[in-house]
């Protein structure tokens, strides 16, 4: 599809709105979005009230068991619809995306088509729930076990990847027959608003997708938590809101599924392809601009091959081109926020003052919006911050170890447990590092593990649940036995 001829054309035709129960709403007050690479304001949304929220979950509860009724090759037929809309305005989806989050827009055309692949992936899904009937030990009875949408959802999503963090939640509760009231995070708006109407125009019911736009999540999220209604909570985040939502959730006994924090290990061992470590390093570090739970947040490499891979990796990230993400060429946008970036920034000082050198990189760039140079740090000691907290940028700590053990000891030292990194050609010490490796995810001499046909989640404080894959509709669905008498 032809872009839009200015990007005020293109922001004009995202609907402004809350959407509940099949109509779009307007409110008495509005929420600012802006633009991360100039600070300006981009566009005003619709700021939810409980009120609102409330309204939102009522449209949900009553269209729930209407929804939970439609045949599933309806439900499937819809996402295949809303995946072949979404795939026809990638371009323009790609912009709107880039506009409000920062990243790069061939980035943001990765992520759309990342986006639509759930709603193709959950299309085939839809008609694939089952169950299973059989005789009774003791031959006495049947056993019939089926297996029901969970009810109405809570899904919360994050700005980070504002399109494919919706379509990972709302796709499997569609096709398992759900109905939804979803909160997405108040930077990135547009792309949810803009899949909404997707969705809308892919014939979805009244009610069975409501939108809150909101500036204060606990205002309209806090009294759905706490409704018997809802069944179901979905969220992705950090670590530390996720706790608190899961105390939230205790008194009604929500379904969860909490995506929460990274501390990604990136180990490289010596009989490793340095080059295509590099290369993979790249694409796990600065995906998204490393503002991503799956980005590579510590190096540890073999000390054989450290000097090697350091000096790649420095002239690599060097020569990456910083700028606003819709102009050509720009392989690494700004942070979302001049706060996210004085972290990245306190958390490179540390690292400096404790002994470690920045080989390329280190400091904010001057000018409009949150950019920060893409740095390498090499010599971080163990007791440096940036290797305990989430990054969330441009930033590549090394540090060297000499046996596998080593390796194994630093990638589990962290509370964290969501994805890993291993480079080496030796195939029985990647099926070792497999079963010793705490975490939900392992990319294997790959930087990149995303994939609708797979099961996306963590371990120990990176949350539990899946999302994807076979498993991702299990979350949305409770099995039901019956007995039946002969």
């Amino acid at each position: 599809m032809t872009l839009m001829n200015t990007e005020e054309e293109l922001l004009s035709r995202v609907p402004r709105g809350l959407y509940i129960d099949g109509e779009w709403i307007q409110t008495s007050s509005t929420l600012a979005v802006e633009d991360p690479s100039t600070g300006e304001q981009l566009a005003e949304v619709a700021d939810a009230t409980a009120d609102d929220a409330r309204a939102a979950l009522d449209a949900a509860a009553n269209a729930q068991e209407r929804w939970a009724a439609t045949a599933p090759r309806e439900r499937g037929t819809i996402l295949q619809r809303a995946y072949e809309e979404i795939t026809a305005r990638t371009d323009e989806l790609a912009v709107l995306m880039t506009l409000e989050m920062g990243k790069p827009v061939a980035e943001s055309r990765a992520e759309i088509a990342y986006a639509a692949d759930f709603f193709r992936w959950f299309a085939g899904e839809a008609v694939r729930i089952d169950g299973r009937y059989g005789l009774a030990p003791n031959g006495s009875s049947r056993l019939l076990v089926t297996k029901h949408p969970v009810g109405p959802c809570l899904l919360i999503t994050p700005w980070n990847f504002p399109m494919a963090m919706g379509t990972r939640k709302i796709g499997p509760a569609i096709a398992a027959g759900c109905t939804m009231v979803v909160k997405p995070a108040q930077q990135t708006p547009l792309s949810m608003l803009a899949l909404t109407d997707v969705l809308e125009r892919a014939g979805l019911p009244a009610g069975v997708l409501n939108v809150i736009t909101s500036s204060s999540a606990s205002r309209v999220m806090g009294p759905l938590i706490a409704d018997p209604r809802a069944r179901k909570l979905s969220f992705t985040g950090s670590t530390e809101v996720g706790r608190k939502l899961v105390e939230q959730s205790a008194q009604n006994l929500l379904r969860l599924s909490m995506e929460l924090g990274g501390n990604a290990p990136f180990l490289v061992f010596e009989d490793a392809d340095i080059d295509q470590a590099v290369e993979g390093a790249m694409l796990a570090k600065m995906r998204n601009g490393g503002e991503a739970c799956t980005a590579a947040n510590r190096f540890y490499v073999h000390e054989r091959v450290i000097a090697e891979f350091a000096a790649k990796l420095s002239v690599r990230m060097a020569g990456l081109k910083v700028g606003r993400g819709t102009e050509p060429g720009v392989e690494v946008g700004p942070l979302i926020a001049e706060v996210e970036r004085g972290k990245v920034h306190e958390l490179v000082s540390d690292a400096i003052s404790a002994g470690a050198t920045a080989t390329t990189g280190g400091r904010p760039i001057d000018g409009p919006g949150w950019f920060y140079e893409p740095t390498v740090l090499t010599d971080v000691a163990d007791n440096a911050r940036v290797l305990h907290a989430e990054i969330f940028g441009p930033v590549a700590p090394l540090r060297s170890f000499s046996s596998e053990d080593e390796a194994v000891a630093h990638a589990n030292a962290t509370e964290y447990g969501l994805v890993a990194y291993v480079y080496t050609n030796d195939v029985r010490r990647a099926l070792r590092l497999g079963d010793r490796l705490e975490v939900g995810m392992l990319g294997l001499n790959q930087g990149i593990v995303s994939n609708a046909a797979a099961p996306f989640g963590g371990a120990k404080h990176s949350g539990f649940g899946r999302e994807g894959g076979r498993e991702g509709i299990e979350e949305y669905l409770t099995t039901r036995y019956m007995a039946i008498a002969l």
